[in-house]
């Protein structure tokens, strides 16, 4: 409804994954190009973490993008209550693999045999898991016996796990040691800094059509990060909804008392964050080193041979 006032084409600041708005951040580009990694790699399950809102997602969605315009074949998994048939089913529709599956036995062949065509046709077949926290160990367990299906080469499949922070404690239950041996790359997704905040809006906004002066203010754009303090999923809320005040208050300008506003309606308190920055980690016996030192020429145009 303040589209026209504020010369915006839709809502910069909705909270969806779209990956037109993925801002670019030494921390995105870094996990964005270790998933690249380590599919181009072919290394069979990668690991990427971090609290709910900093933009996991997104990158995800950013990710399928690149697979889907290399022709890599694609599952993408959000609703991880599910249990091993459940699992196998959404795999299976995901991947449009025909047939009717009476047994997990019959669906696993059919999977396997689908697979080799993939690999013979030199195309990459991979398995996104998103939430992947919420997986129970059983399911868990299944995605490990996945990692089975493969040549003396090459995995067949390659697996992203993708949650919050308790999956890497989930991960460190002795009833899943096997598949935390096989995660060979390791991601995490932080906060923003403020001065990534500033950009991460200005972005947004531009995306959204915005082609006159800025809309928020010095003091707002702090007031912002103070109360978000960098997490992407909060800084929507408090600009779309700063932006509702001062619309109904015909500013063309978000000024900190908008931010502040919001910031009581909805509880939003300033914390303490303790993100840690995204790293690459190639297990085997490979130092820890940044992506970009891994394989400097893999970037968000991913897995191009």
């Amino acid at each position: 409804m303040y589209h026209d006032f504020f010369g915006l084409r839709e809502d910069p600041f909705r909270v969806t994954s779209d990956p037109r708005y993925l801002f670019p951040t030494p921390n995105s580009q870094e996990a964005l190009a270790s998933l690249a990694y380590g599919i181009w790699k072919g290394y069979g399950i990668i690991l990427m973490t971090g609290e709910a809102g900093t933009g996991k997602t997104t990158l995800l969605h950013a990710l399928l993008d690149g697979l889907r315009g290399i022709g890599a074949a694609t599952a993408f998994i959000f609703n991880t209550h599910v249990n091993v048939e459940g699992l196998l089913a959404c795999l299976m529709a995901d991947f449009r693999i025909p047939g009717d599956f009476h047994t997990k036995g019959e669906a696993l062949r059919r999977l396997h045999h689908w697979l080799l065509d993939r690999f013979r046709a030199d195309q990459k077949a991979v398995l996104i898991v998103d939430e992947a926290q919420n997986l129970s160990t059983d399911v868990l367990e299944e995605i490990r016996l996945l990692t089975n299906l493969e040549t003396p080469r090459e995995k067949l499949l390659q697996i992203v796990l993708s949650g919050q922070p308790e999956l890497e404690e989930k991960l460190k239950r002795p009833e899943v040691q096997q598949l935390r041996q096989r995660i060979a790359v390791r991601c995490r997704t932080t906060a923003l800094s403020s001065e990534e905040t500033e950009g991460y809006i200005s972005k947004r906004l531009q995306v959204a059509g915005l082609n006159s002066r800025p809309i928020f203010s010095p003091e707002a754009i702090t007031s912002i990060y103070t109360y978000s303090q960098g997490i992407p999923r909060v800084i929507n809320t408090l600009c779309e909804l700063a932006l509702i005040h001062a619309f109904a208050d015909q500013m063309h300008s978000v000024a900190a008392a908008h931010v502040a506003e919001v910031a009581r309606e909805f509880e939003i308190d300033s914390v303490e964050w303790a993100g840690s920055p995204t790293r690459c980690e190639v297990q085997g016996g490979t130092p820890v080193m940044p992506i970009k030192r891994c394989k400097p020429e893999v970037s968000t145009s991913i897995c191009r041979r």
